[in-house]
């Protein structure tokens, strides 16, 4: 049975919708994280540290977003298409390593020269490898358990996608330019929004369903019994 165009097409309509409230979950709870710990920083009068901290910290946050988007990337592309696992491994490494840089650095770093600051640009993929690779590659691996342990694993990774990524963006920014990003929350706000939702949309959710088998009968099959 073929899957048409169409078809896959109504299939990434219904996981982008099933996977909104994740998002904005995960954007909104990122901020008032950050809202807090620059809370912290402001009582204990050290604002001059907060640039180095938040760098120290984007270097953590970073390499957790690689893995859990790896993760998302590859459980989604092995919920709809079970049959080839080394282009799931291609797919998930793919999807995850280049559009984390978009979403952590690519889009931070041209937003925030569009707000009118001077940002620098510092990218690990190239850089600091290290922190980039084998976090892509044990979340590839997760990524293809993990969907055989519960029938929401990718709105739950999603959603812990998306608040990674947001603290991450907002760590990049905090870091190579936006040292008081409070004072501009609202434009920092749609800084973020750009870099986390269409990226990890696409990499969660377009990217993988593209990549699925055309004529992939029980990738359909198995598509009716989750959302069923």
């Amino acid at each position: 049975m073929t899957k048409s165009k169409n078809s896959k097409l109504k299939d990434i309509t219904v996981e982008l919708i099933h996977h909104l409230p994740y998002s904005i979950f995960g954007v909104v709870l990122a901020f008032l994280l950050l809202g807090i710990l620059n809370f912290i920083v402001h009582i204990a009068q050290a604002e001059a540290e907060m640039p180095h901290a938040a760098e120290e910290m984007f270097h953590i946050f970073h390499p957790m977003h690689v893995l859990i988007s790896a993760v998302a990337t590859t459980a989604m592309f092995w919920k709809h298409d079970n049959r080839n696992v080394f282009k799931a491994l291609i797919v998930g490494f793919l999807g995850s390593v280049t559009i984390c840089g978009i979403s952590d650095v690519i889009v931070p770093y041209l937003g925030g020269i569009v707000l009118g600051y001077k940002m620098g640009f510092h990218i690990c993929l190239i850089e600091e490898p290290s922190l980039v690779y084998p976090f892509a590659v044990i979340g590839v691996l997760a990524g293809l358990a993990v969907t055989k342990s519960f029938d929401k694993s990718t709105q739950y990774s999603h959603g812990t996608h998306v608040f990674i990524s947001s603290v991450a963006s907002l760590l990049y920014l905090i870091s190579f330019g936006v040292s008081e990003w409070t004072h501009a929350v609202g434009s920092i706000f749609i800084v973020t929004l750009v870099a986390v939702m269409f990226p990890c949309c696409l990499s969660d959710i377009v990217f993988p369903m593209i990549c699925t088998h055309r004529y992939c009968q029980h990738s359909e099959e198995e598509g009716r019994h989750i959302h069923h």
